[in-house]
Formats: C-alpha cells, sequence, structure tokens
C-alpha cells in the first residue's frame, strides 16, 4: 500500500499551483464582478496541457489519469471555483463523454482540440423537466438519411456560452424512454468562425447566486444537423454513457471542493494568528482550536476518500459508491468550512474585498449540480444494497 504520489504527480501539483498562483488568481475578481471569464486564462490552461490532463497521450492529453485530474481540480479549487467549474466541465463531463463513448475516429477527431484548449466543450442532459428525474428529457433526435436532426433545448449548461464542441442526450425513440431511447451525440455547435451553427442558439447568461466567473446558459436546437457517425456508444443507450460520464465527473467535484474546504482553512488559521480581540490572539480562543480542529480532520478524510476513489478509477476497478461519496461529503464540507470562515473573519468576511465572500457563494451550488446530494445518497444507499443481495430499484 502506498500512499505517496509519483515523482510525475508531485511535479504536476507543482506546475498547476504556479498556474493557479501567477495567472488564476489575479484574474478572480475582476471575472466574478464582470461575469465574464479570463478567456486569456483558459487559453493559457491549454497551452501548458491543463485541458487535457486526464487523456492519453495519443489523443494530446497529459497521460496523468484521474488521479491527476484530480490534482488539478483540487489546486483550482483552492484559488477559483469558476475556473474549476469552466475546466471540470470541458473536461470532466463534457471531453470525458466523447472519451468514454466515442468511437477511435471520434475520439482523434475531436480530442486533441480540447485537449490543446482549441476548442471548449460542454455537456448538455438538463432540460426544464429533467434535473435530478434526467431521465425525463425531451429533446428529440430524429434519423434522417445519414444523420439526425435535433429538435427542442436544455438549460444550466455550463459553458453553454463558450462551447464549440457539446456532448448531448436526445430521445431517438419516445417509445422506450430516455433510459432505452436516448441516444449520446457528439455536436458542434459553432463553425470554424466561431459563430454558432445553423440552427443552434446559446441563450443569455444566466443571474447566478456564485460562480459568476463561470458562464451558464440555456441552449437551443432547432434543426441542427448531426452526422450518424457523431454518436457516443450506441443508439438508444446514450443514458448509459452519460451516467457514466457524471460517475467520473463526481469524483474530481469532490476534488474541487477539497481545494475549496482547505483554502476556508488556510483563511482562518491566518486570520487567527493575526486577529486580536480581548488583548490576545484569536488563536489562543479555544472555540477557534476546536474548530480548526474540526475542519482539518473532515478535509483530511475527504483527502484521503478522493485520491482513493481517483485510484479506483485508475486502477479499473468498481467505484460509484465511492464517486459518490466525495460529491456528496465534498460538497458539504466545503460549504461547512466556508462558512465558519465567514464567521471567524466576521464583518471582513462578508466584504466582496476578501476570497471568502465569493468562496461562501461559490460552494452552495456544489450540493446541487451533478446530481444533487438527495439523489447522491440514493444512488450510496443503492449500491450498499446491492452489495448484500437487495435491490432496491427496478
Amino acid at each position: 500500500m502506498d500512499f505517496e504520489f509519483s515523482r510525475e504527480h508531485q511535479a504536476l501539483r507543482r506546475l498547476i499551483r504556479e498556474f493557479a498562483e501567477e495567472e488564476v488568481r489575479p484574474a478572480t475578481r475582476q471575472a466574478d464582478r464582470s461575469s465574464q471569464p479570463s478567456l486569456e486564462v483558459l487559453q493559457k490552461a491549454g497551452e501548458i496541457g491543463l485541458m487535457g490532463v486526464p487523456f492519453p497521450r495519443e489523443y494530446g492529453g497529459l497521460g496523468a489519469g484521474e488521479t491527476g485530474y484530480c490534482i488539478l481540480m483540487e489546486e483550482l479549487g483552492r484559488v477559483d471555483t469558476s475556473v474549476a467549474s469552466i475546466i471540470g466541465a470541458h473536461i470532466g463531463i463534457g471531453a470525458m463523454a466523447i472519451y468514454l463513448g466515442g468511437s477511435p475516429s471520434l475520439r482523434e477527431k475531436y480530442l486533441p482540440d480540447l485537449c490543446s484548449g482549441k476548442k471548449i466543450a460542454a455537456f448538455a442532459l438538463t432540460e426544464e423537466q429533467a434535473g435530478s428525474d434526467a431521465a425525463s428529457i425531451k429533446l428529440r433526435a430524429t434519423k434522417e438519411g445519414d444523420s439526425y436532426i435535433l429538435d427542442g433545448s436544455k438549460m444550466w449548461i455550463t459553458n453553454g456560452p463558450l462551447a464549440s464542441t457539446m456532448s448531448v442526450l436526445a430521445v431517438t425513440d419516445p417509445a422506450l424512454g430516455a433510459r432505452g431511447g436516448a441516444t449520446a451525440f457528439v455536436v458542434e455547435t459553432r463553425n470554424g468562425t466561431g459563430r454558432p451553427t445553423e440552427g443552434f442558439s446559446p441563450g443569455k447568461f444566466e443571474h447566478k447566486m456564485g460562480l459568476h466567473g463561470s458562464p451558464t446558459s440555456a441552449i437551443s436546437f432547432d434543426n441542427v444537423r448531426v452526422p450518424a457517425a457523431n454518436v457516443l456508444g450506441q443508439v438508444g443507450l446514450g443514458f448509459v454513457v452519460f451516467m457514466q460520464t457524471l460517475d467520473i465527473g463526481r469524483v474530481s467535484l469532490g476534488a474541487a471542493t477539497l481545494g475549496g474546504a482547505q483554502a476556508s482553512l488556510q483563511q482562518i488559521l491566518e486570520w487567527a494568528a493575526l486577529r486580536e480581540q480581548f488583548g490576545k490572539p484569536l488563536a489562543q480562543a479555544q472555540s477557534i482550536q476546536f474548530m480548526v480542529a474540526d475542519m482539518a480532520a473532515e478535509i483530511e478524510a475527504l483527502r484521503s476518500l478522493v485520491y482513493r476513489t481517483a485510484w479506483l478509477v485508475d486502477n479499473q476497478k468498481p467505484f460509484i459508491k465511492e464517486a459518490g461519496m466525495c460529491k456528496l461529503l465534498g460538497s458539504e464540507i466545503a460549504s461547512r468550512c466556508v462558512d465558519r470562515a465567514v464567521q471567524v473573519l466576521g464583518a471582513l468576511g462578508y466584504s466582496r474585498d476578501v476570497h471568502i465572500e465569493r468562496g461562501f457563494r461559490d460552494a452552495r451550488i456544489a450540493e446541487i449540480f451533478e446530481g444533487t446530494n438527495e439523489i447522491q445518497r440514493i444512488l450510496i444507499a443503492e449500491q450498499l444494497f446491492r452489495e448484500v443481495g437487495v435491490k432496491i430499484r427496478p
């Protein structure tokens, strides 16, 4: 049993931390206040290989696997959750669906430009009546010759206004429903000039409580033609591809929340060492000591869970239950940690001039997207009962 990161993973962490501090951190406040991501930061991330960390080198990736990808998300989550969300949606679900379900030709066609950052990916699943009930999608894909015609809309799509390549789930056989009659596609949503593909329309930026620097929008398809060769996996089994993709995405989401929780703890430690109340540093107060001890214990437990689960993914072992735990525990631990940090910093923690105020707004969404925490509890319980031979859902 080895609890050490490889030399390659340690070097990758140093590279990412330097990038996060020198490139990401200086741009965070402006991105948050303008609700516009820094395209320059994303371009630089692509130039140094960070847009394709987990994918094999044959497709232009760094070949660092899920462990390397979790390192990326932890380090980005420590500095800016918005950038972590953009890159996470790009790698962990948008491009990952192509890697998991794509034919060799589709991988060769799309992954190199995605790994280099020349193109941004998105993952289009959620609809107005299909949130936690993902099987209730209505977007229709109708076969026409050697193509499919897509009609309908999606909503709450991270990278919706930016992406030129989307993994999209659509119903191809309404009689079978989404679980047996939905198909996943790679859809090119922008042409070579950067303009939207004919029939595709990204909606306006959503005005969100947090993640202001991560663009989210509705998207619509009006007779958008997609080659039949762009099917991911098998016709009618796209739901499987999308659920497999989300399982992997939840591991890296746990890593991003780990970074956010660690940043909150560090903020408290630094502030408590400097701030004096009643003639002594806050660090001398037992209530503060108890608080940081509890936070540190939860963070270390989460760290062990995240990287053990990443190891399971990299070694092709079952990980669905653990992935749900990463997302569930990570999001709730991060929320608790940033809430405590705001409390300790007092009025300063409520100021938009400090990192924690943004972190407080950003943290809440992690309990909702990529499967709400209520859904995670159902999935975890389902796996636990299955291990003892009990099937709790048809």
